[in-house]
């Protein structure tokens, strides 16, 4: 702790202050609205109003819905576990670590592209069923997490 990092206290400073109360206080006469004009004035109209010109937002094309329960699992296929050694446990960890998934939001399935050489146990949220067959066939483990 040092002068240089010093800082007040989360929520002690405001940064709202009376305006239009005076010269001295430096923000007085217009209180920060400038001279005249619409936005001036009271009643001024709102954020995104284009002065009776359909606004914007209005004129855009509007597609689809975005379904508030979708899911984002990313999927790896059977060839990309080619890289852990053979008896191993992979994790939704183990494939973070070696930057095989970047980031799982909603969880991780496996499918069944490509071939796979080595017994391993896999622990991740889904499988489809051809990626099932092929770990279980090696001898290894499809464990859901």
């Amino acid at each position: 702790m040092d002068l240089s990092n010093l800082k007040p206290a989360a929520g002690s400073k405001h940064n709202d202050f009376r305006r239009g109360r005076g010269h001295g206080s430096g923000n007085g006469k217009t209180a920060g609205k400038g001279h005249k004009g619409q936005k001036a004035r009271s009643g001024a109209p709102r954020p995104g109003f284009e002065g009776g010109q359909m606004p914007l937002y209005r004129r855009i094309p509007k597609r689809g819905f975005t379904n508030r329960n979708s899911k984002d699992i990313v999927a790896i296929n059977v060839d990309v576990l080619e890289v852990f050694d053979n008896d191993a446990v992979v994790t939704i960890e183990e494939l973070k670590k070696r930057k095989i998934v970047k980031n799982p939001k909603d969880g991780v399935k496996i499918l069944g592209n490509g071939e796979l050489t080595k017994k391993l146990t896999v622990q991740v949220n889904a499988f489809s069923a051809g990626a099932k067959e092929k770990i279980e066939a090696l001898g290894g483990k499809a464990e859901v997490v």
